[in-house]
């Protein structure tokens, strides 16, 4: 079936009228596309230039780029569709429809997600700190968007949902440099205060692990019926707390015995 003169005549017609229509509109909307193109590739540049210079965690980065990019890109899409008139409005209702439906289906992914930046950006805790949180007690190993990994002292390896880790208390143990050891010992009335505290004193100085130049304090903590408290307290590196704590004990029990102080049970 050819296409006969009138009808070439009438297409052609309906094609010069929509252009001049049209034609300005179309223009300004590929000029806008354009420019808004080359404004958003410099927006990445700089973001990212920033990102670095501020020592965003590199984990963080590319999030935090791609979501500043897609933004961007969706509003020039919608800024340019406007242009051309047309009705972004259906659109916009579908898109929060499924971005509603989304959000509650993933409420506990987002939750852990925004724990893990969170922590990321604020950093309560960093790699090889020790951490106590969520009744455990471990190394940090690994530090992810959704989960923190600790391996604890007895090799277990611990993974923790960072919405969970976020929203409880943190004990840093490692941040402070070092880590203060406490325990009371308590011995009959028969033993003699002063040369009980400088048989610990003693036995302190001979425990390389404690940190000699901290504030490390023996005393009498309290007197009750059956017998005296003496409270010990010496400061250590964190890495080294429970080989301290075991090395300490046994290096006074063995002075108090070899002084002859009677101990509770003998």
């Amino acid at each position: 079936m050819k296409l006969q003169d009138t009808d070439i005549h009438k297409l052609y017609n309906a094609a010069y009228s929509w252009l001049l229509l049209h034609g300005s509109v179309l223009v300004l909307s590929i000029i806008v596309l354009l420019i808004g193109l080359r404004i958003i590739k410099f927006i990445g540049t700089r973001l990212r230039g920033r990102m670095s210079k501020r020592k965003v965690h590199s984990s963080l980065q590319p999030f935090f780029l791609s979501l500043a990019l897609t933004a961007l890109y969706i509003l020039l899409i919608l800024g340019v569709a406007g242009i051309n008139g047309i009705n972004i409005s259906s659109f916009s209702a579908v898109l929060g429809g499924f971005t509603v439906a989304v959000g509650l289906a993933l409420s506990g992914t987002f939750q852990n997600f925004a724990g893990g930046v969170l922590i990321l950006l604020l950093k309560p805790f960093e790699l090889d700190d020790n951490i106590v949180a969520q009744g455990q007690d471990g190394i940090v190993t690994s530090i992810q968007i959704f989960y923190t990994v600790l391996i604890t002292f007895d090799s277990k390896t611990v993974i923790i949902p960072n919405g969970k880790l976020f929203n409880e208390v943190i004990v840093n143990v490692t941040r402070e440099g070092k880590r203060r050891l406490d325990f009371e010992i308590k011995l009959g009335y028969a033993a003699d205060a002063e040369q009980v505290m400088a048989i610990i004193n003693n036995a302190i100085k001979n425990t390389p692990a404690i940190l000699a130049d901290a504030n490390n304090r023996v005393g009498i903590s309290a007197l009750e019926v059956d017998g005296i408290k003496f409270i010990v307290n010496v400061w250590v590196e964190p890495a080294d707390f429970l080989a301290t704590k075991l090395a300490l004990h046994n290096n006074i029990i063995k002075d108090l015995q070899s002084k002859g102080v009677k101990l509770p049970g003998t």
